[in-house]
């Protein structure tokens, strides 16, 4: 029997203890998603309801109006288009730079692992620290490059800034996974006669799927969010999403319209939040997987 009360008063202390810990992750998590309440329930009222009403109170009457607003005719700057054009400018930045940075981190990574030479490390090492280097100071250098070639305050120059940026990310990435890779593997495909590519493309590249998804789902992410390289490097039609949204929020004409500022930030923003919820599994798995194992 005593050794029973034993057991009792303790599976009860640890019930105590599991209600305290959800308790507290409860209240984290509401702080945390708060702002995210607040803005979808602001987006979700009229301007008039704003007005006379209080921010964190849900909506008497739900409308979508904000929300058709800032798609289509909220004013950037001196354009009332809203932001789907806009919209558009950041995908067709983002899918070829996404897709180029991890093609040639894949080849990078590759290749300064399977085919080593002579100062492989000291290449590493340089990209690496370009990983660490701040978006600012790069920001003199890429200007003067884009100028040089022509791409200055334009989509294309934009997608060369990302992908020279983000190709530091991608080869560490890709070369810390294929350093778990045997030689042997390599090795013996070489003794059948396979190339560089045919070994690149038919062996190491299929084995390095949860790498890509890892590598994918970075890049998009850093490059839809990025603002600073979208506001020193574009101009006017070309703005990415970011830089029209901030040109829509700190809009001074007019009458502040809070709902509609509220829904552009939700759109803009929910492209990442999308990535992360549909693949957000696979990042997981990717990263348990080695892709940044070093």
């Amino acid at each position: 029997m005593n050794g029973e009360g034993i057991v009792r008063r303790k599976g009860a202390r640890q019930a105590v203890l599991r209600a305290l810990l959800f308790t507290v992750l409860g209240l984290f998590c509401l702080v945390y998603l708060m702002p995210l309440v607040v803005m979808i329930s602001t987006s979700l009222k009229s301007l008039a309801e704003i007005r006379t009403g209080s921010f964190i109170a849900l909506p008497r009457e739900v409308t979508f109006d904000a929300w058709a607003k800032a798609w289509n005719s909220a004013c950037v700057g001196v354009r009332c288009n809203g932001l789907a054009p806009y919209m558009w400018n950041s995908v067709a930045m983002v899918v070829p730079a996404v897709v180029i940075s991890t093609f040639l981190g894949a080849v990078n990574g590759y290749a300064l692992t399977k085919w080593r030479f002579r100062g492989a490390d000291t290449i590493f090492a340089l990209m690496l620290f370009g990983a660490f280097i701040p978006f600012q100071v790069v920001l003199l250098p890429m200007a003067r490059t884009l100028g040089y070639f022509g791409l200055a305050g334009s989509t294309y120059g934009l997608i060369l800034v990302h992908t020279v940026y983000g190709l530091a990310f991608t080869t560490l990435f890709f070369r810390n996974f294929f350093v778990s890779v045997s030689d042997g593997i390599v090795q013996a495909a070489k003794i059948d006669g396979a190339g560089f590519f045919a070994i690149f493309f038919k062996l190491m590249l299929p084995m390095a799927v949860p790498t890509i998804v890892v590598t994918v789902i970075w890049q998009f992410t850093q490059i839809w969010n990025d603002f600073l390289f979208g506001i020193a490097f574009t101009v006017g039609d070309s703005n990415p999403a970011t830089v029209a949204l901030n040109n829509i929020v700190a809009s001074s004409t007019g009458v502040k319209e809070y709902n509609v500022d509220m829904a552009a930030a939700i759109i803009a923003g929910l492209p990442t939040l999308l990535v992360y919820v549909l693949a957000g599994n696979y990042f997981v798995r990717g990263l348990a997987a080695g892709a940044v194992k070093g």
